[in-house]
């Protein structure tokens, strides 16, 4: 796949899932689900204040009597729970952010009684388009965890794997990265990156192929690579990066979209059902990448 309107492309519009948004009035998240709406790629549970979400929608051009939306009047405090409780409730297959900040839904998710946590770990899959290359590129964890312990890492490769076998890729390649490709064990990232691979050489990471430690240059450049006579499957060709601190992949993530004008698509990956968390300030097709994304990833 090489191209994120590629991936919306790909969705099943013959057996449609629900979407449940949490305090959908926002106008970019509703210009999101008309979009999506237009193009039949999903229907959707909305829930927030009746007189915000009815001005949000007019605003941006949705009827709320569109017949694949279902609306559940809420308070503000209230609607995050409503929104989680349709998925775990299975009426509604993806969960997704509207204008409601980022703690309060993910208290709702990780709500004992009714929530969505699946794995140890929940944590943030990104996939980009960057112009110039011809194959879309995951990175994990830009937003979750901060500063990971091995365990951690282990979770956080399943959960992107998981991602990108859904969305298509077959055997990802998947790039621990390092300041350097050489274990040091004065860089415990490196250390880690090692520890990762030789899991997966073993058969307690599968369903992927794990290289590391590799630094940037080497994990997705193949000249590079060659340059320094690495010999690996992953090296110079990765699928998914995998970074130590989020410091690291939250650089990488900003220089990818303001520096290289990438694309990018992001969902929350680890829970019951795959959680589009978008930023406020992305517009509207940029949520409809993201959405893509989760809809793909929630499939059995």
């Amino acid at each position: 796949m090489k191209s994120l309107d590629e991936l919306v492309e790909a969705i099943d519009r013959t057996n449609r899932q629900t979407v449940a948004v949490a305090q959908a009035a926002d106008l970019e998240v509703l210009k999101a689900v008309k979009m999506a709406l237009d193009q039949k790629l999903a229907r959707f549970v909305l829930t927030g204040e009746e007189s915000a979400l009815k001005k949000c929608a007019a605003d941006a051009g949705l009827s709320l009597d569109h017949s694949d939306i279902h609306w559940k009047r809420a308070e503000a405090g209230e609607s995050a729970r409503l929104a989680v409780q349709a998925v775990a409730e299975g009426e509604a297959d993806v969960l997704m952010k509207g204008h409601v900040d980022t703690k309060t839904l993910l208290q709702a998710v990780l709500h004992k009684e009714y929530g969505l946590k699946k794995r140890k770990v929940l944590s943030h899959v990104a996939l980009f388009e960057i112009p110039g290359r011809d194959q879309l590129i995951y990175l994990t964890d830009a937003a979750m965890n901060i500063q990971p312990t091995l365990e951690e890492k282990v979770e956080i490769v399943h959960n992107a794997v998981e991602v990108a076998r859904k969305a298509g890729w077959d055997n990802p390649k998947v790039a621990a990265l390092a300041a350097v490709e050489a274990v040091n064990p004065k860089m415990p990232a490196s250390t880690d990156a090692a520890l990762l691979a030789q899991m997966n050489r073993r058969g307690q990471i599968r369903g992927c192929v794990i290289d590391g430690p590799l630094a940037f240059d080497n994990a997705v450049d193949r000249e590079a690579a060659e340059h320094k006579n690495i010999q690996s499957e992953v090296a110079g060709q990765a699928d998914i990066l995998v970074v130590p601190t989020i410091e690291t992949a939250n650089a990488l993530y900003k220089s990818f979209v303001y520096f290289a004008h990438a694309k990018v698509a992001g969902v929350i990956s680890g829970a019951a059902a795959p959680i589009v968390l978008t930023s406020r300030a992305d517009d509207a097709q940029s949520k409809i990448y993201s959405l893509a994304l989760a809809l793909k990833a929630s499939q059995s």
